[in-house]
């Protein structure tokens, strides 16, 4: 199940609540007992949120609106995380999306794209270490991408900042083994969500049918967290696929990382 403090603490703090997976996450983690702060930049829909939430569950949700590729708004998240005292439960699952060749790209889509993928996600995931360090545990949650598996053309940015988190979450496992904390990552494939329509990306790009609920997805996510899987692919059939792959990046990494050596092939003739 999903960790909660020794002396009881039962609140969930989701970035990217106001739609699709990160609200998902604010109604499930909710009627699993969690109280919601609900972080997102539309503070009418998190206000329509926090009431629903209320009404099914008695829970009271926090709503902090907070654009996370402000540098302010993020530094404010960042102390809500740290000030909070009964965090047990952080998601990052606020994310940005882009298509198209990189010559095309606003310097600003870009610089917006970094900042909530990459550097808000490893802001508030220090945060909620920090945080849970007062504690002795906690669940940090974040949500990357298969597309952080291959980078397609015309995906180069956000495919590499998923990339990243895929990475960053893997080391934070290893980081907190033992400490009472844990990271899980969560990839999803293609989800009905306004992600898409928000991110000026045709969703026809990729086939109906490989697309799923945002509730299932989650509901699936969750699932595997009581498992005990910190890495969570909801729509693989056969995790050894990815235990697979894992396997093959370490073997690349001790072939060539460890050597000490430049490989003959690039000796001079």
């Amino acid at each position: 199940m999903v960790h909660e403090h020794a002396d009881g603490a039962r609140a969930a703090l989701i970035t990217g609540a106001s739609s699709g997976i990160g609200r998902c996450y604010a109604e499930q983690l909710a009627r699993r007992g969690y109280t919601p702060v609900l972080v997102a930049r539309r503070a009418d829909r998190l206000a329509a949120l926090a009431e629903s939430v209320r009404r099914e569950t008695g829970l009271k949700a926090t709503v902090l609106a907070a654009d996370l590729a402000d540098p302010d708004d993020l530094a404010r998240v960042e102390r809500a995380v740290l000030d909070h005292g009964s965090l047990a439960v952080v998601v990052n699952a606020a994310g940005l999306g882009a298509l198209g060749p990189l010559r095309d790209a606003a310097p600003g889509d870009l610089d917006r794209l970094v900042a909530v993928n990459v550097l808000a996600l490893t802001r508030l995931s220090r945060a909620a270490l920090l945080a849970f360090d007062r504690h002795g545990s906690g669940t940090l949650i974040n949500v990357s991408s298969i597309g952080s598996f291959h980078a397609p053309p015309g995906g180069t940015a956000y495919a590499a900042s998923k990339a990243y988190d895929l990475h960053f979450s893997r080391a934070l496992q290893r980081e907190v083994e033992g400490s009472g904390i844990r990271v899980q990552v969560v990839l999803p494939g293609p989800v009905r969500t306004e992600f898409f329509e928000a991110s000026g990306v045709d969703s026809s790009l990729f086939p109906q049918e490989s697309f799923v609920d945002a509730g299932d997805l989650v509901r699936a996510a969750l699932a595997g967290l009581d498992m005990g899987e910190l890495v969570c692919i909801p729509t693989l059939p056969d995790m050894t696929a990815w235990e697979d792959e894992a396997a093959r990046g370490q073997a690349l990494r001790n072939a060539a990382g460890l050597r000490g050596a430049i490989s003959d092939r690039y000796a001079r003739p």
